[in-house]
């Protein structure tokens, strides 16, 4: 779900502008799973924009006073949300952690980076939603360690099924500042793409394990 349309249309905007996200429906990229796709998207680069990165850790942090109540800590995926994590959490005056894919292999092999109690409210930052896998690792350890996993809070999600219902099955809320079907409205409204790129895009969208370049 996202937070409303218009952060929806101006954080794609944003988003396109500095590069964050971009679209190649005829020369497509290659992610690391294998898929073609004509979209690629790295939102660490908000990191270097502070006028940009501010915004979207304003907006954030807005919507996680007005709809999670009381939070206790601030969680970010590792490593692509701790940066934005790391901001909002001191937007809000709360303490922050993250969460890495994997134990560490030495030292005290955390998992979770950070000071946390058993039974705090925490809400989940994530920069990227594709299948949702990564992400509902995180919230999974974060049960593990007995803490209350409000939701979770995304810059941008493609919107796949896939990642619906792997949503609804761990009974996780997620809410996107922007995703894939308002970015492609922006798109065609900014002239960043055509009407013929948007169906090939759309297309992608509907079947991106099986899409080819058209």
């Amino acid at each position: 779900m996202i937070f409303n349309k218009e952060t929806a249309k101006k954080t794609a905007e944003v988003l396109l502008q500095i590069n964050a996200i971009k679209l190649q429906p005829d020369e497509p990229f290659t992610w690391a799973s294998g898929w073609k796709s004509p979209i690629y998207c790295d939102n660490r680069i908000v990191l270097s924009y502070p006028l940009i990165r501010n915004y979207i850790r304003e907006i954030m942090a807005r919507h996680i006073e007005a709809h999670y109540g009381k939070i206790d800590v601030i969680a970010g995926v590792a490593t692509g949300a701790i940066g934005i994590g790391a901001l909002v959490a001191d937007y809000l005056n709360l303490p922050f952690v993250y969460v890495r894919p994997e134990a560490k292999k030495h030292g005290r092999q955390n998992k979770i980076e950070g000071y946390i109690e058993h039974g705090q409210n925490v809400v989940v930052v994530e920069d990227l939603i594709s299948t949702g896998k990564s992400s509902l690792n995180a919230v999974a350890a974060l049960n593990e360690a007995n803490v209350n996993v409000k939701g979770m809070v995304a810059i941008f999600s493609y919107g796949f099924d896939v990642a619906n219902t792997n949503f609804k099955t761990a009974e996780v809320g997620l809410h996107t500042l922007s995703n894939y079907e308002n970015l492609l409205e922006q798109a065609l409204d900014t002239n960043y793409i055509n009407r013929e790129q948007q169906r090939v895009l759309a297309n992608w969208n509907a079947n991106p394990s099986n899409w080819s370049a058209e």
